[in-house]
Parts: C-alpha cells; structure tokens; sequence
C-alpha cells in the first residue's frame, strides 16, 4: 500500500471535519469520542461553567489545553486548528478584554462556525483565520501561549508544524497542547489509511521523536505527560476504521496509542 500523499491527508482530514461540524458529530463519529469531550468528561467543571449560554460543550479535542496553559489576563493566545472555537472562547474568557485569541483552521466550514459563534456571543476579544498549520497567517514573534487540542498528530509534516509555531511565539512564550502520540510502532494499514488519519490515530508520531521534532525547532523544557483512553474508545475508533489489522492485537493498541499533555518553551 502507498503511503497517502500530504496534499491527500490534508485532503481527506478537511473533509472528515467539514462533515463532522455539517452534522454536529464529534471527530471519530459513531460515538466512539475517540478525540471527542462529547459533555464533556476532558474539561473540569469549573471551566465549563465558564462558557458562554448558548454555546455547546462538544469538543473535537482529545484534552483539555486551557487549563494546561495556566493563561492570564492580557496574553495573547493562538489556537492551532480551533475547530467550531471551543477553545478559543475558553482562552477569551481567560485573557479577558485586555487579551485576544486567534483561532488557526484549514476548514473553511469549521471557520465559519467559530466566528457566527463568536459574533452571537459577542466574544469580541477572538478572530479566526483561515490556513494551514505548516503556514500560519501569524505574524512572527507575537503571540504569548499558543495551544491546541488534538491536530498537531493530523499534519503531514509535524517538523514545519513546530518552526511554525516557534517562529510566532515570543521569547519565554509556550506551547501547551493535547495531542496523540504513540510507544511503539503502528501496523502499516492503520499509518497508510487516509480514514485514519482523519480519526486522529495514523498520523501520530512517537513520543519521543515528538520531543526531537520540538527541541529540534529551538523548543526547550518539554514535559509530555501521558493520558491512556478508555478501551471502549479505542474499540469504538479501530471499528469506525474499518481496517483489517487481524495481525496486531487490540491489546497493542490500548498500551501504544495515548493522549498527552505536552508543555514546551520558547527560550
């Protein structure tokens, strides 16, 4: 089987969440909230009393990177693929008036949720572009915290993800994020699967070569700390796959794949 080309997995992953947000379905759908909060078990209670009336709980994430970012009023914020803007409404509240957010997608469907969200909200404090994480529309050097929830893992190219955001942050910056990683290698059927990749599993790299890939780009003081998901989780993604991996044990799956909390600075 050939490997999926980047432009076909940044292909395959737009349509997978403009699908997703079209029909109001968390990002591995048939319930399996792979990468989902669904009401929403990643986040603790006192932030989601936080958010706005009106706005859902329903996450496309796989953690929660606000409370991992410890944000403060002022600062600004930048969100690399904010989805339908949770997130970011989250981080608005933290940094208050006196801050803002930026919201990164390449999903024009997932762009113009966020920001009818936002204007019926009235969050004044959040803007959402439209681009690629490999290529921020951000300038360099201007941004406090930059976070995000399970999207590094999508991106074909993870190295460019990372100078990306190192050259928007500003000295003493950080990164906080929640993505998927791995320990130990995945069956070539679920890396070449484009659907995987889209359900956030194929794409994920090894923990430690995620920890290359940032100290390469300049990142320092990186902590990956590790989350496993639930079997039923994992169950319920590898069955959405539909991929025959008959010849690697579930059981290698739950131990190899994992949510972590990664925090990194910029020096």
């Amino acid at each position: 089987m050939t490997a999926p080309s980047p432009d076909s997995i940044h292909d395959a992953v737009r349509e997978h969440y403009a699908e997703r947000i079209k029909n109001d379905a968390s990002c591995c759908g048939g319930g399996s909230d792979c990468c989902s909060a669904s009401e929403s078990a990643l986040y603790p209670a006192e932030l989601l009393t936080t958010l706005p009336e009106g706005e859902s709980a329903v996450s496309y994430g796989c953690g929660d990177p606000i409370t991992l970012a410890s944000l403060q009023p002022g600062q600004v914020v930048l969100d690399l693929g904010s989805g339908a803007g949770l997130d970011c409404f989250f981080a608005a509240q933290k940094v208050g008036a006196a801050g803002r957010v930026i919201g990164v997608d390449m999903t024009p469907e997932m762009i113009e949720r966020a920001a009818a969200s936002a204007l019926r909200l009235g969050i004044q404090n959040v803007e959402f572009r439209l681009g690629y994480l490999e290529s921020l529309p951000v300038d360099s050097s201007s941004v406090d915290v930059i976070i995000s929830n399970c999207v590094i893992n999508l991106s074909p190219d993870k190295t460019k993800v990372f100078a990306e955001a190192f050259r928007v942050l500003k000295p003493g910056g950080k990164l906080a994020v929640s993505d998927i990683v791995t320990e130990g290698e995945l069956p070539d059927a679920v890396r070449k699967s484009l659907a995987a990749w889209a359900g956030c599993v194929a794409g994920a790299v090894q923990a430690r070569e995620y920890i290359r890939i940032m100290e390469a780009v300049g990142f320092t003081g990186i902590e990956v700390k590790p989350v496993y998901f639930d079997r039923e989780v994992v169950d319920g993604a590898l069955d959405e796959m539909k991929l025959d991996v008959s010849q690697y044990p579930r059981e290698a799956v739950y131990k190899a794949v994992y949510s972590a909390k990664i925090t990194a600075y910029k020096p």
